[in-house]
This record gives structure tokens, C-alpha cells and sequence, in this order.
């Protein structure tokens, strides 16, 4: 094997993949020098991939101690050390510190270590031995700390390292963990669509609390939701959930204004509000049909400052500023970095739209801990300190929903979507760039949905990164999406084993694989000590065994009524699902149901001229009639047929009963949550993302067409909830 292919097999640039329709595509030498050089490894000329391999061949040796290991909570930890050879007779003390503080020490010497193997590395010898601390075994669960000093006899100084083991349990908490029978239903909501009689333009956490009791009262036992991640205060005009600035943050515009309790007290905030002109631009931003991210920006931020300043007029004595401070302690080091970036993106854009991407600003202002970066940080303490505030109380906000829910039924509660990736421009990439790639981008490889593949413009997360790191960055993004929900579903779950990288130079992608087995050890440790139950999205090309390893992990699947077929291409029957799944009949990416049935997304599609030609648009249009048959046939087989559809030809109108049986039919399966989209609920037409679309359709902007004061009276779906509540006994007493 050539010196790159090998340095391909150490970073883990798979040699090939197999498409959807089972062709073999080879990695390119390009693509492996292309990717390798994301990762920070110098492959311009042969001479630098050989020394890049010697690098990544010797690291193990050439250090004592890996950066960390992930193993089961019932086995014995063992460490393999790397030492100069000749120190059998040297004294090694070790020191285990556990997760909690506590320590234990031994000592003995590196000849009683057994030996695990040797080298040469430029005419130095070195050997491998195993230590296996006894003590270790009554750790338990949690993150702890071994230490190892040696201390060669009749020489001065000594030797040192460290690492961290994480010992995890093998699966996840489950629904039967949380729900009495182990089955339940849910509703999901694109927060941002969600509308009430005093929202400000946009969804938000007040009005997510009324739609969590809502859902509660109809005997939802989850409310699904869209990323909440942080996106850019500066721009309001970036707007997409899945491509945030950062994934362990809060989207401040879901802030409900009305509920911050320094309104109550600041009477400049509320004369401001109740003024004619802002009423005037408060009654559009309410009653338009898509949100207006940008007239919302301008509502909201502009009273969020006089509230801010309220808060710290009250001194550091007060109740709400002791809590603020005890969150910023919580949150650490990474608050203050992701509100520092927030308050150096707004200046560096209001100044010029050309430095939107942080690579674009001045060298001094692309690290963190540049001089200048601190100086800034002094200079706009306030600014820094605003933006603080606002993930505070988005936090606390957050928070009060969940409770509400909670307290209504929920016995679940939210479930929080984690996006696959970030913005290479935002604020997780900027705070640190050891551990999101530059110079590639996540994107998908292929398919008879995207014939050229997809670039879906995010920055991985870097494999080496992560364990040089520890997996700390992995565990504390895991830990905020995790804040106030009792389920976590993770978009393109696939990433946890490989992830389609492309890099920047414009050659072919390849795929790129990640620490599996430790990353699954981490989610199983970080769900229970949560009480989160995870969901992974294994929705496209999905490899040869990944969904038993979700299984065995406790991990559920991601099942859409659409995309489950018998080999004639009919609709499987419910009972056929797997019951560690949870079923949906479409997602936000999807055709509403009533789209679906109507060709609606067709008509799109056809409007925005998204097909390579007519004959292709044409099959589209057949196949869904084919669907729709298809469809009324597995009702039929279920007795679940609505009675105006007396026959099984597809071409009947849609109707509430057709949603109705439709629902009730995947009720019935066996998958441990069954999902409704709110969308689908209420019988809207229009779905809330266009794959292959960004301005050309309202994407990510599209509101409901009745507020949340409606949707709790609505006898439509209190109809729906009644078949799916149904579907679900069904399937219970199956």
C-alpha cells in the first residue's frame, strides 16, 4: 500500500463507498490529500505524506498515555504506556481520580507492568506495558482521571501522563424507562411556525409552553421540536435550524419579550412597545403569513437592550442577578467565547457585510485568545455581557415550557433535535478550529433525490480533534441539547460512524469515519444521567450493520411511512416496523400528508423547474398515483378505509378521515414512539423545507394557520389525537 494510502487508513479516509444503487466509487488521491490536509496534515508532495504517516504511526509511541479511553462500565480498565526502554527497575506511582474527587494512589515498579510490545524510533528504543489498576473497578459510571508518574532510579526527574477514562454503560435510557407500557405518541412543531394572539412574528418559548399543555391534554406524551440552536444575532437574515453558529446554544429570537421579568419594571421598554409605530410594526410582524426574521430582529433586540440595562441597573445583590451568575458559572468558559464571537460578528457585520465569515476578519481577530480578541472583550464588556443575558434567559425560558409540559402530562416531554453539523463561519468554529474541520464540508453523496449529491455548506467535527480533546467537546454539546428535554433526536445519525466529507478544493467527496463505539458509549452515559432518551435520524444510505449497533446502544430508528415498502412496493403493515423505532408519516423535509396526497410538493417542484426534464416530472406525477392506490390498498387490508373512499384508485380528494385512518394505521405499529406533525394535524398543505431550495421557497419560514388558542379547540384534531390514541391501544394490545 502506498505511503498516502496508508496515511488514508490511519485518519480513517474509507478507500471507497457504495452508492444507493450499489456502485463502487474509489477515494481519489486527490480527495485523501484534500481531506488529510483539512485534518491539519501537511500532504502537498510525497515527502510531506511521509512524514505526516511517520507522525500519525509514531504518535502512540511517542507519547505515554492516549488522550483518553472510552470502556464498559463493568470492565476492568487497563492503559497501555509508552515508555523508554530499560526502566523495569523504576519506581510508577499511579493516582486514580474518580468524577467526584476522590483519589487512590498506588506504586510499584514498570517491571511488574506486562509487557505488550516494542520499537525503534530513531535509534531509541521503546516498549509498551499494560497497567490495569485494581482499583478502578469500583469507579463506576462517570468521567475519571489516571495519572502516572515514574521516577527512573539514579536519575534526575521523571517521567508523566495522563488520561482520561470514561466508563459508560452499554444503552441509552429507554421509553419503557419513562413510560409506563413502553409506547406513546407525539407531537412535532417547527418552533419558529408556532403562532399565539401575542406572539411578535415568530414562535416562541411562551407560546411553546401553552402548546406543551396543549399537546399534554391530548394525550401526547412528547413534544418533537427543530433545532434550537444559536444562529447569528447579527444577521437575522440566516435563518436555517440546521445551520447554526452553534450547536450548544439557544436561537435568543425564540425569547418570548413579554416574559422577561424586567419588562414589569422598566417603563421606557414599555412605552417604547406600546407606541403607535411600533404597534404598527408589531401588528405586520404578526399578522404576516411567513416570518419576517429580520422585523422581528427589529422588534425584539431593541427591547431586550433597555431590559438588559434594567437588569443591571438592579446591582449584583439581586435575586435574578445571583442566578445569572450562577449560570454563567455553569455554562464556563464556552458561554463567554460564543457571546464574545456574537458581539465581534454583529461589529465586524454592521461594518461590512463582506466580513460575515469570521475567516474573512482581521488575522488578530481569528483566535479567541489573540490580544486584540481580549482587548475587544474589554472594551465591549457590556455587549459581551448582553448576549450572555440573552442565552440566560432563553435558558430559563426553555426551561419554564419544559416544566409546564411537564407538569400538564407530558410524560416525556420535549424532544430536542442536534444538527448534524455547524456553520463554518460560526461561533463553535471560531472558539475552537482544532476541533471543526476547515477546508471541507458536510454533504451527502448521490442519490435518486439529489443526482449531483449534496453540499450542505458545515464544518465536521474533526475525528483526531475529538479524542485529542477527549471527546470534551462531543459530551458538552450532548449536555446542552439534553438541557430541558427528555428525549434527543440526532439528525443523520450516520455521522456517529462516517460522515461524507467534500472538500473545499472541489474534488470528489469520500466518506470519513469517527470513534463509533466510543461515541455511542458517551450518548448511552450522557442519556442516562440526563434522563434523555436518544432518536437518530438513519434515514439515506445507511451502512451494513449501523442500525443492530443503534439497537444494541438503545439508540431508536427513524422510520417514515413514505419510505417503508414491501418488495412489490406496496406500504408494509404496521406490524412489520421494529419496535425500537419511532414512525412518522413525514418530516419537516417531506411533503405534508395532505400534500402528498394532493402532489402538492410536485406542483413546487415543476414551479421552481427543480426537474432535468419532462419525462422526469411526468414519472413523478404517475408514481404518486401509484402511491395513492397503494396506500388505499394497505388501509383497506388494516379495515381502516375511509368511507367515502369506496374505491382503491388514488383519485379521491383529501380529506380530515383520510388523515385520520392514515394515522391510526401507523399507530398501530409496534415502534415505541409514533409521531404527528403538527403540519399534518391541522391539514396544512404546505411542507416547511424544500430540499434542493433555498430562497426560491419559504423555507424554515412558513407559520401555522391557526394560533395556538385555536389548535386547542380544534375538533380536527382532537379527532386525529383520538385515532392515533387508538392506534396506539391497538397496537399495545396486539
Amino acid at each position: 500500500m502506498s505511503d498516502l494510502g496508508r496515511l488514508a487508513r490511519l485518519v480513517g479516509i474509507e478507500p471507497f463507498y457504495h452508492d444507493i444503487w450499489g456502485n463502487r466509487r474509489e477515494t481519489s488521491d486527490a480527495t485523501v490529500r484534500a481531506l488529510a490536509g483539512a485534518m491539519g496534515l501537511a500532504t502537498g508532495s510525497d515527502e510531506e505524506v511521509a512524514a505526516s504517516l511517520r507522525r500519525e504511526e509514531e504518535r502512540t509511541w511517542r507519547r505515554m498515555m492516549p488522550p483518553v479511553l472510552v470502556l464498559p462500565d463493568t470492565a476492568l480498565p487497563s492503559v497501555t504506556l509508552s515508555l523508554p526502554a530499560g526502566l523495569d527497575d523504576a519506581e510508577l506511582t499511579w493516582t486514580l481520580t474518580a468524577e467526584g474527587g476522590a483519589e487512590q494512589h498506588a506504586t510499584l515498579t514498570v517491571g511488574q507492568l506486562p509487557l505488550a510490545g516494542a520499537t525503534v524510533l530513531d535509534g531509541v528504543a521503546f516498549e509498551q506495558r499494560t497497567l490495569a489498576p485494581a482499583a478502578a473497578m469500583a469507579l463506576g459510571q462517570g468521567y475519571h482521571r489516571l495519572a502516572v508518574e515514574i521516577r527512573p532510579h539514579g536519575l534526575g526527574g521523571s517521567l508523566s501522563g495522563e488520561t482520561t477514562l470514561i466508563l459508560a454503560p452499554e444503552r441509552c435510557l429507554t421509553v419503557e424507562d419513562m413510560v409506563p407500557g413502553g409506547m406513546t405518541w407525539g407531537i412535532g412543531l417547527q418552533l419558529y411556525s408556532l403562532k399565539t394572539r401575542d406572539d411578535w412574528g415568530v414562535g416562541d418559548f411562551g407560546g411553546l409552553a401553552r402548546f406543551a399543555e396543549t399537546a399534554a391534554g391530548l394525550g401526547a406524551g412528547l413534544v418533537g421540536l427543530n433545532p434550537l440552536h444559536a444562529l447569528f444575532p447579527g444577521d437575522p437574515n440566516h435563518i436555517g435550524p440546521y445551520s447554526p453558529s452553534s450547536r450548544s446554544f439557544l436561537n435568543i429570537l425564540y425569547i418570548d419579550v413579554e416574559r422577561v421579568p424586567e419588562l414589569a419594571s422598566t417603563p421606557g421598554a414599555r412605552a417604547l412597545i406600546d407606541g403607535p409605530e411600533f404597534q404598527a410594526r408589531l401588528s405586520a410582524a404578526r399578522d404576516a403569513e411567513l416570518v419576517d426574521y429580520p422585523a422581528v430582529s427589529g422588534l425584539k433586540l431593541p427591547v431586550l437592550e433597555l431590559l438588559f440595562a434594567a437588569f443591571r441597573a438592579d446591582g449584583p445583590s439581586s435575586p435574578r442577578q445571583r442566578e445569572f451568575e450562577s449560570f454563567r458559572a455553569e455554562m464556563g468558559g464556552a458561554l463567554r467565547r460564543h457571546a464574545l464571537f456574537e458581539a465581534l460578528h454583529e461589529h465586524f457585520f454592521h461594518k461590512d457585510h463582506g466580513l460575515w465569515m469570521w475567516q474573512s476578519w482581521p488575522p488578530a481577530f481569528r483566535d479567541p485568545n489573540s490580544p486584540e480578541v481580549q482587548a475587544f472583550a474589554r472594551e465591549h464588556a457590556e455587549r459581551v455581557e448582553f448576549f450572555e443575558f440573552l442565552q440566560w434567559e432563553a435558558d430559563r425560558q426553555l426551561g419554564l415550557a419544559a416544566a409546564r409540559g411537564r407538569d400538564a402530562g407530558l410524560a416525556i416531554g420535549f424532544y430536542r433535535d442536534l444538527a448534524v453539523a455547524a456553520h463554518p463561519g460560526g461561533g463553535a468554529a471560531w472558539a475552537d478550529a482544532s476541533i471543526l474541520v476547515q477546508g471541507a464540508n458536510v454533504g451527502a453523496p448521490p442519490d435518486q433525490f439529489n443526482m449531483k449529491g449534496q453540499n450542505w455548506g458545515l464544518a465536521p467535527l474533526s475525528p483526531l480533534g475529538l479524542r485529542e480533546a477527549a471527546y470534551r467537546p462531543f459530551i458538552d454539546m450532548l449536555r446542552a441539547n439534553m438541557r430541558h428535554a427528555g428525549a434527543l433526536r440526532i439528525d443523520h445519525v450516520m455521522a456517529l460512524q462516517h460522515l461524507f466529507w467534500i472538500p473545499s478544493d472541489g474534488s470528489d467527496g469520500a466518506y470519513v469515519e469517527y470513534p463509533f463505539e466510543d461515541l455511542l458509549r458517551i450518548i448511552a452515559l450522557e442519556s442516562r444521567r440526563n434522563g434523555c432518551l436518544v432518536i437518530g435520524e438513519d434515514l439515506g444510505t445507511v451502512p451494513e450493520g449501523f442500525r443492530p449497533a443503534l439497537e444494541r446502544a438503545g439508540i431508536l430508528g427513524y422510520r417514515v411511512l413514505y419510505f417503508e415498502r414491501t418488495e412489490d412496493g406496496g406500504f408494509k403493515p404496521p406490524e412489520s416496523y421494529q419496535p425500537s423505532t419511532m414512525a412518522t408519516i413525514s418530516t419537516h423535509d417531506l411533503a405534508t400528508f395532505k400534500g402528498f396526497w394532493t402532489g402538492h410538493d410536485l406542483t413546487w417542484r415543476r414551479r421552481l423547474d427543480l426537474y432535468p426534464d419532462q419525462a422526469a416530472s411526468d414519472k413523478d406525477v404517475w408514481d404518486r398515483g401509484v402511491d395513492r392506490h397503494k396506500l388505499l390498498v394497505a388501509l383497506s387490508a388494516a379495515g381502516l378505509r375511509p368511507a367515502g373512499y369506496a374505491s382503491d384508485d388514488g383519485s379521491q380528494p383529501y380529506t380530515p378521515e383520510l388523515s385520520r385512518a392514515a394515522h391510526r394505521y401507523l399507530a398501530r405499529s409496534p415502534g415505541r414512539i409514533v409521531m404527528v406533525q403538527i403540519e399534518d394535524a391541522l391539514g396544512e398543505i404546505e411542507q416547511p423545507n424544500l430540499p434542493g431550495t433555498v430562497d426560491q421557497h419559504p423555507n424554515w419560514r412558513r407559520r401555522l394557520s391557526k394560533d395556538v388558542e385555536e389548535i386547542a379547540a380544534d375538533p380536527e384534531l382532537r379527532a386525529l389525537a383520538e385515532a392515533v390514541a387508538a392506534g396506539r391501544r391497538e397496537a399495545a394490545g396486539r
